[in-house]
C-alpha cells in the first residue's frame, strides 16, 4: 500500500469512505460524527492546507486521515497531562474503506504517520476519539498510546492519547 498525500481528484472517494465510516456509527449507536461533520468542506480544507493523506492499495484509496503538524487547539486545553511537551503530529477524521476494515489498513495508516513524523523530527503523535469509538480505541492500545486526558471539543468531551516516537 502506498500511503501518500491526497490530491483533488481523491475527494469523491474519500467522500464516499467519510460516508460508510459516518454510516457504520450510525448503526452502532456512536456519537463521534454528525449529519454536519465531517462535511466536504472539510476535507477539502484539509487538502488544500496539506494535510489530507490516503492509503492507496493499487486499485484505489482505502483509507483517508488528517494528519496535522501545526497543533490542535483543543489540546492546548488538556484535562490531565500530555507525556512531553515537544512538538507533536496528531490525526483527525481517519476512515477506512467498508471492503478494507479488519484487514489493518488503520493501523498502517497509523504506523505511516509515525514514520512521516519521524522523518520530520517530530517525535510526538498525539490522538484523541469519542469514548464509544471501540475501534480506534483498541488501535491505540495496539500501537502503544498512553491516556494523558480528556479534551473538550464544541461536540463534547475525547479522550486523548499520546505516543512518545522515537527519533528517525
Amino acid at each position: 500500500m502506498i500511503f501518500r498525500i491526497a490530491v483533488e481528484s481523491d475527494i469523491p472517494r474519500i467522500w464516499t469512505i467519510i460516508n460508510q465510516a459516518k454510516a457504520q456509527m450510525y448503526r452502532e449507536g456512536k456519537h463521534q460524527w454528525s449529519e454536519s461533520y465531517p462535511a466536504v468542506a472539510d476535507i477539502e480544507r484539509d487538502i488544500a492546507s496539506g494535510y489530507g493523506y490516503v492509503l492507496d492499495n493499487g486499485d484505489g484509496v482505502v483509507a483517508y486521515g488528517a494528519v496535522v503538524f501545526d497543533g490542535e487547539p483543543a489540546y492546548d486545553m488538556l484535562d490531565g497531562r500530555w507525556l512531553a511537551d515537544v512538538p507533536y503530529v496528531v490525526v483527525h477524521r481517519l476512515a477506512v474503506a467498508d471492503e478494507a476494515k479488519r484487514r489493518g489498513v488503520a493501523v498502517r495508516f497509523m504506523s505511516s504517520v509515525e514514520e512521516l513524523a519521524r522523518d520530520r523530527g517530530v517525535t510526538s503523535f498525539r490522538v484523541d476519539t469519542n469514548y464509544d469509538n471501540f475501534y480506534m480505541l483498541r488501535i491505540f492500545d495496539k500501537l502503544g498510546f498512553i491516556y494523558c486526558g480528556e479534551v473538550r471539543y464544541d461536540s463534547g468531551l475525547r479522550r486523548a492519547y499520546e505516543k512518545l516516537l522515537a527519533p528517525a
